[in-house]
């Protein structure tokens, strides 16, 4: 598995372990099995962005996770081979007291142990992310459009009334950098979740960017909202609203619908601070990232988001210490030398001194150093957007938060070649060593195709078997005359002879039962999902069901991790305008 041989970039990597409620015939019991821990193409889910860390060489990496979830993880941190073969440091898990599966992103960067445990410029990361694109090439990008080459910024003060950070920003605040890729193509499904975006042109660099170069597809994001919340949106105004002061700011703008927000975001420092001061941000994804590209467009929004006492603290200390601000006007003409009759003239001086200070509006002179003015026009850092072009080459980033996309990036990630396979040459860093593990214990009078498929070790075969297109788990056992089509099967799953599977996901130790094939007696599942520890009887037959042992909530939402939709009020930018309009 390559990765980094370079110096960590300085970045932090923040990893969120979320609930997993559009997996819930799998993720029913958190604390045994929560999401982070369920297999794509027989590896933990967390894996992936644990591997993407390592891969682009950052080393600080923190999970955070519900407490009832933390045992199982730590358990898995340590004894999944998977796990346990990443580079070291192993990552710092954290399980704030007070994190629910229930709680947003937004919330939970504000809890006090989360604040504490980010230190300086950080990349938050999904569990569910597989993201084969290099993450060095999205630092470098963030690096040289946001002056970030010295690195990361650094964090929270180090004393010092002049705001000092480690990494300095002498350049000014930096922006951020979010990653968003086309959900059509392969494996796609009609009513999958995307998101609306909305993005500018950056200006033309002076230097053009090498054709390799991932800074030909970053833009400056201006928009973004679920695309269910647009359409409701549209619906409520039955037009399409978009506001004067965007048009006026830019005059470029591209929209797209078919597009899927990453959840992979590059942030400097101050955004936590910013989250800390809006209580009312319940999700990074909608109220962050949202409420922070228009705010660079909407005259005033900065300011109601409380960005000057975080870009400019000297001026509220310094407002304090003598600056007065003076609404009236001023008639200075009657302090002149022809009017100063029946005026001493020490009462003239000190007026005349008073005035002019108090003109001077928001300033102070402190030590020789000047302020900046309450009236400087406030500048917001950018939110770039980096959307993956559109290309049958274009390498793999996906959220895995459903079961079909479970089943969906497992088979394709079967499609791999192996390692032993490539001879020398370059593989996929999601590429396993063996397509089959043991491949000796597969009989001759079965049918595995080995070029879409992965079992893994002890896996038993038995003859007259059929395995197309499928991921089997470990210490599996596959009775004889059974037949599998695009299928995913977790550890210590049985199926019993004759079964026939196609598009199904069986979950832990589940037992198919299987038979004697005579007559119209045969267990046939399609497009099935079972719960862990379930039997399935033999003679079933069934297409688009769910094997549980009890009801569980539906799949309406992806539930915490991910924000509640949450009233505007307050955070209009422009008098009249409402919060969501683009």
């Amino acid at each position: 598995m390559p990765h980094a041989t370079l110096p960590s970039p300085g970045f932090q990597a923040v990893i969120l372990c979320g609930p997993g409620a559009s997996l819930s015939t799998f993720t029913s019991s958190p604390k045994d099995i929560p999401k982070a821990l369920l297999p794509i193409a027989n590896r933990p889910m967390v894996w992936y962005p644990l591997e993407w860390c390592y891969r682009m060489g950052v080393t600080d990496i923190t999970i955070i996770t519900p407490p009832e979830s933390l045992d199982a993880i730590d358990a898995a941190m340590s004894q999944n081979p998977h796990l346990t073969s990443l580079p070291s440091p192993k990552p710092d898990l954290l399980a704030p007291k007070e994190l629910t599966h229930e709680t947003g992103t937004g919330h939970l960067l504000r809890l006090p142990e989360v604040q504490k445990a980010i230190k300086s410029d950080f990349i938050l990361l999904p569990c569910d992310i597989v993201c084969e694109l290099d993450g060095t090439a999205l630092a470098d990008a963030w690096m040289v459009e946001e002056a970030g080459l010295g690195a990361a910024s650094g964090g929270p003060k180090i004393g010092g009334g002049l705001n000092l950070r480690v990494g300095g920003e002498k350049l000014g605040r930096r922006g951020g950098l979010g990653v968003w890729y086309q959900t059509k193509g392969e494996g796609s499904k009609k009513g999958e979740e995307t998101d609306f975006i909305a993005t500018t042109p950056l200006p033309p660099a002076v230097v053009p960017p090498p054709t390799e170069s991932l800074r030909r597809n970053i833009t400056n994001l201006v928009y973004t909202v679920p695309t269910d919340t647009l359409k409701d949106i549209t619906e409520e105004n039955r037009s399409f609203p978009v506001r004067h002061s965007l048009i006026r700011r830019h005059g470029r703008i591209r929209m797209l619908t078919t597009h899927r927000d990453a959840h992979i975001y590059f942030f400097p420092y101050w955004v936590l601070e910013m989250i800390k001061k809006n209580e009312k941000f319940e999700s990074v994804a909608e109220d962050v990232l949202g409420w922070w590209s228009k705010a660079g467009w909407q005259d005033g929004l900065g300011e109601k988001l409380g960005l000057r006492s975080i870009f400019h603290p000297e001026e509220e200390s310094n407002s304090d210490s003598g600056s007065q601000v003076v609404e009236e006007e001023i008639d200075v003409s009657r302090f002149s030398s022809t009017s100063s009759k029946g005026h001493d003239s020490s009462t003239i001086s000190a007026q005349t001194t008073t005035t002019l200070a108090s003109r001077v509006r928001g300033s102070s002179i402190s030590g020789g150093m000047k302020s900046l003015t309450a009236d400087t026009k406030l500048k917001v850092p950018p939110i770039l957007s980096y959307v993956q072009p559109t290309s049958p080459s274009a390498a793999l980033i996906r959220r895995v938060d459903t079961a079909h996309l479970l089943l969906t990036i497992s088979l394709r990630l079967a499609k791999l070649p192996a390692v032993e396979d490539a001879n020398g040459g370059p593989v996929s860093p999601f590429a396993h060593q063996a397509k089959v593990t043991h491949k000796h214990l597969v009989p001759r009078k079965c049918r595995v195709e080995t070029e879409n498929s992965l079992l893994a070790d002890n896996v038993i075969v038995e003859e007259k078997c059929n395995i197309k297109e499928s991921v089997i788990g470990p210490n599996c056992k596959i009775g004889e005359g059974a037949r599998l089509l695009r299928c995913l099967l977790m550890e210590n799953v049985e199926v019993g002879p004759n079964v026939q599977l196609t598009d199904c996901i069986l979950g832990r130790r589940c037992l198919i039962e299987g038979g004697a094939a005579k007559g119209d007696d045969r267990t046939v599942l399609k497009e099935c999902e079972v719960q862990d520890g379930q039997v399935v009887e033999w003679g079933t037959e069934s297409k688009g069901e769910k094997f549980m042992r009890f009801e569980l909530p539906s799949d309406d939402g992806e539930g915490g991790f991910e924000g509640d939709d949450d009233d505007d009020e307050g955070l209009d930018g422009e008098g009249g305008d409402e919060g969501f309009g683009i």
